[in-house]
Formats: structure tokens, C-alpha cells, sequence
């Protein structure tokens, strides 16, 4: 008997995290891009914004790889 709950909590968070990989991902590309521009107000404050999203990127990326891997998930 398939369990279609978990089935379907296991859906919703792959495209919740998914969407959330790729939209930190692209927000700090842009960031990146505002940051290099000669003519931007605050290009201090868009580099650091880029780097904290491909922070945010990365982080979840290596949880997911945590949490599905199993040596690295086992707490013995």
C-alpha cells in the first residue's frame, strides 16, 4: 500500500526547496550583476546581499545532500 501523504510531503518539500535553491541562486546573480554596475547607489550592499544568498544557496543544497546520503545522516 503506498503511504499518498507522505507521498505527497515529500512532493511539496522537493519543489519548495527546489524553487528556494533557484531563487537564491538567481537573486544573488543579479545582486552580483548590480553590484559590478559603475552607476549603482549602493554596490557594497548589493555584493554582500549576493553573498549571503549563495550562502543561503549552498546551505540548503548541503543539507539535502546530508540528509539524503546516508553516512552522512547516521547520529551513531
Amino acid at each position: 500500500m503506498i503511504d499518498w501523504f507522505g507521498f505527497v510531503i515529500v512532493a511539496i518539500t522537493t519543489l519548495v526547496g527546489s524553487v528556494f535553491v533557484v531563487t537564491m541562486y538567481s537573486l544573488g546573480v543579479r545582486l552580483n550583476a548590480v553590484s559590478d554596475d559603475p552607476h549603482a547607489a549602493t554596490p557594497g550592499v548589493a555584493k554582500a546581499g549576493s553573498f549571503i544568498c549563495f550562502g543561503f544557496s549552498i546551505l540548503a543544497v548541503v543539507i539535502g545532500i546530508v540528509l539524503i546520503v546516508p553516512p552522512f545522516s547516521s547520529s551513531s
